[in-house]
């Protein structure tokens, strides 16, 4: 019998053997953790020149998928890409690129002081110029806009669509005055009568800054219509992309109230032009969102490739309180329409 001190070299000599024979297949390499990065390697963070140069936008990007590139624009105006961390939960393991992405003027961007830039149109143009420093095309490039990025992500379509390999627009109305509308005749009216009587006498008072504003909009309506997680619990990755937000920018394009848009945003409507976009596109609404889920749906059926995501359970920021039905149905979207 060979005692197990000189068998277990031969077996292992064997296996060196075995590995090294002529015409062995090595074992596949994950596509999707290859990294492409030459010089100093980020972790997938690029520092973007737009504007001629005159600033810099910062974005990441996560994984390798030459069919499915996914951009995401936050919401705000001038949020974070940080509460879209939750996408690192179901994104990967889906094998699908995604990149972050600070517009101007957020947090990890960034920030002049001149308010001229603060508008719609010169953002679409920024988030050209991001397409095509990143070398997003019509055959990967996914754009991805909620809330306020819902806004830019429609009129970037509009303009840019030959770019695009489908659209989803999350938890965003196409018309800020049908927006307006459903704030004040729906959602206020939903709030307790001392409540609103409260937030409205501090609103016509432009007293926006006092601490009972705050203080009656978190529990009564924030954790209603924006995130229905206990207050406690609001995941760190949402709380930060709402703590870093840039107010001089969002009360300039949206103003300073939450029932509705009064800022840059007001008169915004797109809701004749939906049809003009042709490329596949997913409307995600929720149950309990500030947005009218119902408008959400008329949306998907007046794109000529649309397509309705319902989250029962989500409000606002269904991608924190309705994973389970969010993921699953934008995974769904993105993978069906690349076969």
């Amino acid at each position: 019998m060979i005692h197990l001190k000189y068998l277990l070299p031969l077996l292992l000599a064997g296996c060196v053997l075995a590995c090294n024979e002529p015409g062995s297949t090595p074992a596949p390499e994950n596509d999707y953790l290859k990294n492409t990065e030459t010089g100093v390697r980020s972790g997938g963070v690029r520092l973007l020149s737009i504007d001629g140069g005159k600033y810099k936008v910062w974005t990441k990007r996560i994984g390798n998928n030459p069919r499915i590139k996914v951009l995401l624009l936050h919401g705000g105006p001038a949020c974070t890409h940080e509460y879209f961390e939750c996408m690192e939960s179901f994104l990967p393991q889906e094998g699908i690129e995604f990149y972050y992405y600070d517009q101007l003027g957020s947090a990890y961007s960034d920030q002049p002081a001149d308010t001229s830039l603060w508008n719609l149109p010169r953002f679409v143009e920024e988030v050209e110029q991001v397409r095509q420093a990143l070398g997003l095309n019509k055959d990967n490039f996914y754009l991805l806009g909620h809330s306020w990025g819902g806004i830019l992500a429609i009129d970037y379509a509009l303009k840019y669509q030959q770019h695009l390999k489908g659209l989803v627009i999350s938890n965003m109305m196409s018309s800020a005055p049908d927006y307006d509308r459903y704030a004040n005749e729906v959602l206020a009216k939903q709030l307790p009568p001392a409540v609103l009587d409260t937030l409205q006498m501090l609103e016509a008072k432009g007293d926006f800054a006092n601490p009972k504003y705050m203080e009656l909009l978190l529990p009564h309506f924030y954790n209603q219509h924006i995130c229905r997680l206990p207050l406690a619990e609001w995941p760190d990755p949402m709380q930060r992309g709402l703590d870093h937000i840039n107010p001089v920018i969002y009360v300039a394009m949206q103003g300073p109230s939450e029932f509705g848009i009064s800022g840059k945003l007001e008169k915004w409507d797109r809701k004749a032009d939906l049809p003009k976009i042709k490329v596949p596109t997913l409307t995600i609404g929720g149950t309990y969102d500030t947005m009218d889920p119902k408008h959400m749906e008329w949306m998907a059926s007046q794109f000529p490739k649309g397509r309705f995501l319902l989250c029962p359970n989500g409000s606002h920021m269904s991608l924190w309180d309705d994973q389970e039905h969010y993921f699953p149905g934008l995974i769904d979207f993105l993978k069906k329409n690349d076969e």
